[in-house]
């Protein structure tokens, strides 16, 4: 594999892995949300999540690399801590807020790939593509969770404690 194709399967496999943490937080989610309608949007943003670090493995394998199955170890332990604070606040923005805050790190991780002037042409447009889902993702879990705050706030000023 020439240091091109090296190059080209670190970064994919910094994407894959990220990808794969991100599918696993949106199950997560969907174990610890109580809305059924929430849930049934994590559970297929998880499957949509494997689907695309599968895309992005299929590429490593072009360059002659092997892809990540697993996230990192960190992710998991930031799980961890979350369903602890979902288990304490047992409130579906805390849930949603979660997921938001782990879609910014997903969506960091995309644009910085993304300005990696060292990455083929041909990788390049395959992290655009997956880019532009994660980006619409994001931009969607940002918005329900503006959604759920305005209901909050609204409530809070019907109904003062």
């Amino acid at each position: 594999m020439s240091n091109a194709n090296r190059h080209d399967v670190h970064v994919l496999n910094g994407l894959i892995g990220a990808t794969l943490d991100s599918a696993d937080g949106y199950r997560d989610a969907a174990e610890g949300s109580a809305d059924p309608g929430h849930r049934e949007l994590f559970e297929r943003r998880a499957f949509e999540r494997r689907r695309l670090a599968e895309e992005l493995g299929f590429t490593v394998r072009e360059l002659g690399g092997e892809p990540h199955a697993d996230g990192s170890i960190l992710a998991k332990a930031q799980r961890a801590f979350t369903d602890v604070k979902h288990a304490l606040l047992r409130d579906e923005l805390t849930v949603v807020g979660a997921v938001e805050t782990a879609e910014d790190q997903v969506k960091v991780r995309f644009e910085k790939a993304l300005e990696d002037s060292a990455i083929s042409a041909t990788t390049r447009e395959t992290i655009r593509r997956a880019w532009d889902q994660v980006r619409e993702d994001h931009d969607q879990m940002r918005d329900l969770k503006h959604s759920l705050q305005g209901q909050r706030d609204a409530g809070s000023r019907l109904f003062p404690r």
